[in-house]
């Protein structure tokens, strides 16, 4: 039987679909960006959720209908079509409901950002750095299975390969939504390439990825940005070392959390176009001040929720990778697979679902749905 309950929970979906479907096609609204793009937004979500809605509707009158054909019809053919009907629509109507009630649950306004994922070697020397590397190249070879854009913005190399610090900015559709899982410590137990006697090191990485910013959703007094510029090293064409490509910005911001003035550094040397390297620089300084300033509603929205599996907290453990004994173990629900080096070349989807499967498990639990 349909869910009562949940039938009222839908009760106005289709009127407010319509009403920002409307909206959206609104100079006035246009005009105004912020307004536009939040209703975009839940232009997007609303419209799934009234096709769930539309088809959950259907089902039910189905089901209904059905009763009513074999309550009343003598006649056997009708009475045949009418049972077909109801088991069909039983039979969908439970895998629906779950659906519907995720839809429910309010997203994460951050999900469908475009991304900055940092990576930085820990614990272990050199073969902290080779590790940052090998999950730099994991995390290259994933987004690009995605179809999502990614480019290194900017690294600091280790002595003896990978690297110390790189940062990466993803772009393309729910990307934060879908890496913000891969914040943490991640720890990697095996043979290094540095190790002459053959014994097993345990070295770690953090990665920490937070929702790229848009332009409007910080204020930055540009004006007040002081740059330099210098020419960039590495291999590479003609004015390599000759043209002032690289560029860093300085920027002094105070802290609305603590009231704090800190000056925050960036450089960015990704581009041989000194023009696109300023325009990815001042991304980052949004992204940076974005992450400072929302991590108060981050902290407490993880004290509310509770959750074990996307917390925000980037000095957890997260996951082991066990080269001599090709596992891969996720910490956080306990979920070990035997793939290891199909993992680190990118092929991560897996461990990624599971992880959604059990936060949407806990969301629905605190929702009472």
């Amino acid at each position: 039987m349909s869910d009562n309950s949940l039938l009222k929970r839908l009760e106005g979906i289709d009127s407010r679909f319509e009403e920002v479907s409307t909206l959206i096609t609104d100079p006035a609204v246009i005009a105004d960006m912020k307004r536009y793009v939040r209703l975009s937004k839940e232009y997007k979500e609303l419209e799934r959720l009234t096709a769930l809605t539309r088809r959950y509707r259907t089902l039910t009158e189905n089901i209904e209908e059905s009763h009513l054909i074999l309550d009343e019809e003598s006649d056997s053919e009708m009475r045949q079509m009418a049972k077909e009907q109801l088991d069909a629509a039983t039979e969908s109507l439970p895998a629906l409901e779950e659906e519907i009630k995720l839809q429910l649950i309010p997203a994460d306004p951050e999900d469908g950002k475009n991304a900055i994922l940092e990576i930085r070697g820990g614990t272990g020397g050199d073969e902290a750095a080779i590790f940052a590397g090998d999950l730099c190249k994991m995390y290259i070879k994933y987004c690009e299975s995605r179809g999502w854009n990614v480019a290194i913005t900017s690294a600091s190399e280790g002595a003896a390969g990978g690297f110390k610090e790189v940062v990466l900015s993803i772009s393309g559709d729910g990307v934060y939504g879908v890496l913000k899982y891969e914040s943490g410590v991640h720890r990697v137990q095996r043979v290094p390439a540095t190790e002459t006697q053959g014994r097993v090191h345990t070295s770690a990485a953090t990665v920490a990825v937070l929702p790229e910013a848009e332009p409007f959703d910080v204020e930055i007094n540009e004006g007040e940005i002081k740059w330099d510029t210098f020419r960039s090293g590495g291999a590479g064409g003609q004015n390599v070392n000759k043209v002032e490509s690289g560029v860093r910005l300085r920027y002094l911001w105070k802290n609305p959390n603590t009231g704090v003035s800190e000056e925050i550094l960036i450089e960015c040397t990704e581009t041989r176009d000194q023009p696109k390297n300023k325009e990815r620089a001042l991304s980052r300084l949004r992204t940076f001040i974005y992450d400072k300033e929302h991590q108060k509603y981050i902290d407490d929205i993880a004290s509310r929720r509770k959750t074990l599996v996307s917390t925000g907290d980037r000095s957890a453990k997260i996951r082991t990778y066990n080269y001599p004994q090709g596992r891969i173990t996720d910490h956080r629900i306990n979920y070990t697979i035997y793939n290891l080096q199909a993992f680190v070349d990118g092929d991560i989807q897996d461990v990624i679902d599971h992880l959604i499967i059990a936060e949407n498990a806990e969301k629905l639990k605190a929702s009472e749905l």
